[in-house]
C-alpha cells in the first residue's frame, strides 16, 4: 500500500503500526515503506530530530568504532604472535577481543551511513540481522567477561587448591558462550519478541515497546541471564579477589615483622603497590561494565513499564553506551595485563613510556607472590 493510498483511506481504517500519520511530519516519515511493519506506533509522536544530532551521533560512533576495531585487532594480533601469551586463560581474552571487534566492525559502518540519510535505509531483513548481531555479540562479550572473572577468582582466591584451566576447558567455555548466546538471540526470529528500528530509526534492536506479556517475558528473562546474574557474579568475584590479596599482604607484613626484616618499602607503599592498584582495576572493571550496559537496560525496562519516558534521543544514546563497551574492554582486560603490556611494547615500541619513568616503576614494584599473580591475572 502506498502513502497516497493511505491518504485516501478513512483514518480509522489505517493500521496504527504500519502507516504514517496524515498530519505532522514525524521521525518515521523518512523511513522506507517496507520498514513500516516493523515500526512501533510509539515513534509516530516525535518530530524529526535536529540534523545536528545525526551529525553528532555519526561522529561519535565513528570515533568509537575506529578505536574499538583497531584496539581489539591489536589485542588479537599481540596475543596471537606472542608464544608466551598463548595460554588457555588468555584464549578467553582473545575471544572477548574478537567479539568486540566483530560487533563494532559490523555495527558502526551501517549506523554512520544511516545517520547520513537520517533513517534506516537497508530494508527489514538487514534490520533484523543487524539487531541479531548486536544482541549476539553483546551477550557473548558479557559471558566472556564472566569466564575471565571466574578464572581470576579461582587463581587468586582458591590458589593451589584450584584446578588449573586447561585448553579443553577454555574451549568449552568459549563454545558455551556462543551456543548459549545464539540460542537466546535467535528467539526473536521465532516470535518471542522481535528486532525492530528504534530511536531515531538509524539502528535496530529488540522490541521493548510492544505491550504484550509474551514479548516482554523475553526481555525480563534476558535481563536476568545476561545482565543481573553476570553483574552480581562479577561483583562477588572481584570483592573476594581484593579481600584475598589484602589478607595475604597483611599476613606477609606480619611475618616480616616477626622475622625482624625491614622491607625496602614502607607499609603504606606496599599496600599502594598491590592492594590499591588491584582494587582500582577491579573497580574500573565493574564500573565500566555497569556504565556500558546499565543505560540500555534502563531503556528496555522503561519501554516495557513507562513507554512515555523513551524518546528517540534517550533510546539511541543508550545504544551507543552499550557499543562503547567494545572500546573499554581492550584497555581494562588487556592493557592491565603485565605480560600483555610487555609484548605490546615489543611489538609496537612507539607506545613505550619514557625509559626513566618505566625504570622508576620497576624499582617501586616489590610486591608479594600473590600480589604479582593477582596483577598478572586482573
Amino acid at each position: 500500500m502506498s502513502f497516497r493510498d493511505e491518504i485516501a483511506m478513512p483514518q480509522d481504517d489505517i493500521p496504527l503500526a504500519s502507516s504514517k500519520p496524515l498530519t505532522n511530519y514525524t521521525i518515521v516519515d523518512n523511513i522506507p515503506e517496507d520498514m513500516l511493519p516493523l515500526v512501533h506506533s510509539h515513534w509516530y509522536q516525535y518530530p524529526p530530530l535536529n540534523p545536528m544530532w545525526y551529525g553528532l551521533l555519526g561522529v561519535t560512533i565513528t570515533v568509537l568504532g575506529i578505536l574499538s576495531v583497531v584496539g581489539n585487532l591489536v589485542v588479537i594480533w599481540v596475543f596471537a604472535r606472542t608464544k608466551g601469551l598463548r595460554s588457555p586463560a588468555n584464549s578467553l581474552l582473545i575471544n572477548l577481543a574478537f567479539t568486540d571487534f566483530l560487533m563494532m566492525f559490523t555495527m558502526f559502518p551501517p549506523m554512520v551511513y544511516n545517520c547520513y540519510w537520517r533513517t534506516w535505509v537497508f530494508g527489514p531483513i538487514s534490520c533484523e540481522v543487524y539487531g541479531f548481531i548486536g544482541n549476539l555479540c553483546g551477550c557473548v562479550a558479557i559471558y566472556s567477561m564472566v569466564w575471565i572473572t571466574l578464572d581470576r577468582y579461582k587463581v587468586i582466591v582458591k590458589g593451589i587448591s584450584a584446578t588449573p584451566l586447561r585448553a579443553k576447558g577454555a574451549a568449552l567455555r568459549i563454545l558455551f558462550s556462543w551456543v548459549f548466546s545464539t540460542a537466546w538471540c535467535l528467539c526473536p526470529f521465532f516470535g518471542w519478541n522481535r528486532y525492530v528500528p528504534e530511536g531515531n530509526m538509524t539502528v535496530c534492536g529488540t522490541d521493548y515497546l510492544t505491550d504484550d506479556l509474551f514479548s516482554k517475558s523475553y526481555l525480563y528473562a534476558y535481563s536476568v541471564w545476561v545482565f543481573f546474574a553476570p553483574f552480581l557474579l562479577i561483583v562477588y568475584c572481584y570483592t573476594y579477589i581484593v579481600k584475598a590479596v589484602s589478607a595475604h599482604e597483611k599476613q606477609m607484613l606480619k611475618q616480616a615483622k616477626k622475622m625482624e626484616i625491614k622491607s625496602l618499602q614502607s607499609e603504606e607503599d606496599q599496600k599502594t603497590s598491590a592492594e590499591i592498584r588491584l582494587a582500582k582495576v577491579a573497580l574500573a572493571t565493574v564500573s565500566l561494565w555497569f556504565m556500558a550496559w546499565c543505560p540500555y537496560l534502563i531503556i528496555n525496562w522503561s519501554g516495557m513499564l513507562r513507554p512515555s519516558l523513551v524518546t528517540p534521543l534517550f533510546s539511541i544514546w543508550g545504544s551507543v553506551f552499550a557499543k562503547a563497551n567494545a572500546v573499554y574492554n581492550p584497555i581494562v582486560y588487556s592493557i592491565s595485563h603485565p605480560n600483555y603490556r610487555g609484548a605490546l611494547l615489543k611489538a609496537l615500541p612507539f607506545l613505550a613510556c619514557n625509559t626513566e619513568d618505566c625504570s622508576r616503576g620497576e624499582e617501586r614494584d616489590t610486591t608479594t607472590p600473590l600480589a604479582e599473580k593477582a596483577q598478572e591475572n586482573v
